[in-house]
């Protein structure tokens, strides 16, 4: 147990300092410019006052949903209408997403820590960030090709096929570099490559307009703040990851893998 106790341990604190530091790299890199694109949304909602309530939109309804909904709805009075919740700007909104990221960062260090110690274990901090550059190509990386991070008042393809498209991505982008990694093999290494390819020859879900009062150059500019700030979020996880399993489990034999094998 000793062994399972070490590697959430591990994952806890690479997790907890990994999305500390995510959380101030956003606040200077990604959030100014969604509090800009909010600027962008909240125009575009003057004008157009007879839209559905904030909770409609939540739901991600069907194409042509708002043109067929009944007349007393749209024009349902503006004091019934309940606006969602959310975060007040400055300290409040900050400490949400530190939480966030913080959660983020210790649940994506476990599936680092317990995926690497299958593999022989992460002997040290070097090692570490060929780990991290390995999560960034999954997590971020690959999804990212074909669902790149999207700013308020971007259109967006159904939420439930985003998710199964991103799930499958991300398993077959794991399962790919793990064969091409680890199987010394040229059969496997193809296979490797092709489960890589997959999910982008499939093609991701889309919208059905992408028409957006979003610039593109804010797009751009959000798009590569996002994979900078993820780069750096995988490599200090990786790194602290393989520097805290040297530090507390040494040379110990590969854990998970010895205990199954």
């Amino acid at each position: 147990m000793s062994v399972f106790r070490n590697v959430v341990f591990i994952a806890a604190i690479s997790g907890l300092l990994a999305g500390v530091i995510l959380a101030a790299l956003q606040t200077y890199a990604t959030v100014p410019l969604i509090l800009k694109a909010e600027t962008y949304e909240n125009a575009g909602g003057h004008e157009h006052a007879a839209a559905p309530a904030a909770g409609t939109e939540a739901t991600a309804p069907t194409a042509g949903t708002e043109a067929t909904a009944p007349a007393a709805q749209v024009a349902a009075p503006a004091e019934e209408e309940v606006e969602a919740w959310a975060p007040a700007d400055g300290f409040e909104r900050f400490a949400y997403s530190a939480l966030a990221n913080i959660v983020s960062g210790v649940a994506f260090a476990l599936i680092l820590v317990a995926a690497s110690e299958f593999a022989g274990g992460i002997a040290n901090w070097r090692q570490g960030v060929f780990w991290g550059f390995a999560g960034f190509a999954v997590f971020t990386l690959a999804p990212g090709l074909g669902l790149p991070p999207e700013l308020p008042a971007m259109p967006a393809a159904d939420l439930g096929a985003r998710q199964v498209w991103w799930t499958f991505t991300v398993v077959a982008t794991a399962a790919g570099l793990a064969l091409i990694a680890f199987r010394q093999s040229l059969p496997l290494a193809i296979l490797g490559v092709a489960l890589i390819v997959a999910p982008h020859i499939i093609g991701a879900p889309q919208p059905a307009s992408h028409d957006s009062p979003i610039p593109a150059d804010l797009h751009h500019n959000f798009v590569v703040a996002v994979t900078i700030t993820n780069l750096v979020f995988w490599v200090v996880l990786g790194a602290f990851a393989g520097f805290m399993r040297n530090r507390f489990m040494g040379e110990q034999a590969p854990a998970l893998h010895g205990r199954l094998a």
